[in-house]
């Protein structure tokens, strides 16, 4: 099994292009040798058979070895809107000078801008701090994919500290913007630089507007799990900083170490009841596991859409 984390070390600085199709080749490739063998191919160039299609577009050798029923995609067919949401906010930058959250959330969407495009899917791009940086319309074309990947580039060049984050007022912005029915998927850390009870309110309010403007929504809870919910620090002094206001807190591990796990346990709690609640996919994200859980559970997800 290809070990994540060489894979991250690999495409530290690679080319978002080159890295995405290697990715999704890899995966596809890899789902081929496994119990999910037609799966892929299911979301590339076939559909699954509905009773009431035209058999003239079954693909009989695909049943002859898988045991399955598919019908052929033609380049006319997009069966799907999907938003990609980025939060660039400066906690997004953690672990600084190494490989980070941001780092990794920018090529999940590369590779999965060009699994979409050989779906004949159309794919669109927010990216959002404290207000909303840049939203693109959801097209198909390969020069639509070179400027998102163009624009993703950039994310990566961009080194940005104190720079907060709102994920509210964001989500709020983006469900009035983007197409009806849609597939939203949000890479987050979900860690807004203030943190009490009424602010979770109210970004499952702005949850809630995206689902009621009929879209489908998918949370990849995006963290260095290891550090940020395990605190796997040294038993000794160190010094942390907020990276998006700048406080600094110097402290020994073992004074703070029960306090932080309670209350990250707390919030993460909460916020998944409340993504049950509203039917709302979230997803642990862990920057050491690699592309492939990202790829799998889109794929899940675009199952259950079809």
């Amino acid at each position: 099994m290809q070990s994540p984390i060489d894979e991250q070390s690999l495409h530290f600085n690679a080319n978002l292009e080159l890295l995405a199709r290697q990715v999704v080749e890899g995966f596809i490739t890899g789902l081929h040798k496994s119990p999910f063998h037609g799966f892929s191919v299911e979301f590339a160039e076939h559909r699954i058979y509905n009773v009431g299609d035209n058999v003239k577009n079954i693909d009989w050798k695909l049943y002859a070895r898988t045991d399955k029923l598919f019908s052929k995609r033609y380049e006319e067919e997009t069966n799907l809107r999907c938003q990609f949401i980025i939060d660039v906010s400066s906690s997004m930058y953690f672990p600084l000078k190494e490989y980070n959250k941001l780092n990794f959330s920018v090529q999940s969407v590369a590779a999965l801008i060009y699994l979409l495009k050989r779906q004949r899917d159309a794919f669109g791009l927010s990216l959002f701090t404290d207000h909303l940086v840049l939203n693109t319309p959801a097209k198909s074309t390969t020069t639509h994919q070179k400027f998102l990947l163009a624009k993703l580039e950039e994310v990566l060049k961009t080194d940005q500290m104190n720079i907060k984050t709102d994920l509210e007022q964001a989500l709020h912005q983006i469900a009035e913007l983007i197409h009806k029915r849609s597939l939203v998927v949000v890479f987050s850390d979900m860690l807004n630089t203030v943190h009490d009870e009424h602010q979770i309110e109210g970004l499952f309010a702005a949850l809630q507007h995206l689902k009621f403007n009929k879209h489908e929504v998918i949370i990849f809870n995006v963290t260095d799990k290891a550090k940020e919910v395990d605190f796997k620090f040294e038993n000794r002094p160190y010094e942390f900083l907020d990276m998006e206001t700048g406080a600094v807190l110097k402290t020994h591990t073992s004074k703070v170490k029960d306090a932080y796990l309670s209350r990250m346990q707390e919030y993460r709690q909460a916020i998944q009841l409340k993504c049950t609640q509203y039917k709302i996919d979230m997803i642990d994200a862990d920057i050491a596991q690699g592309f492939h859980p990202i790829l799998q559970a889109y794929l899940i997800k675009r199952q259950k859409m079809s």
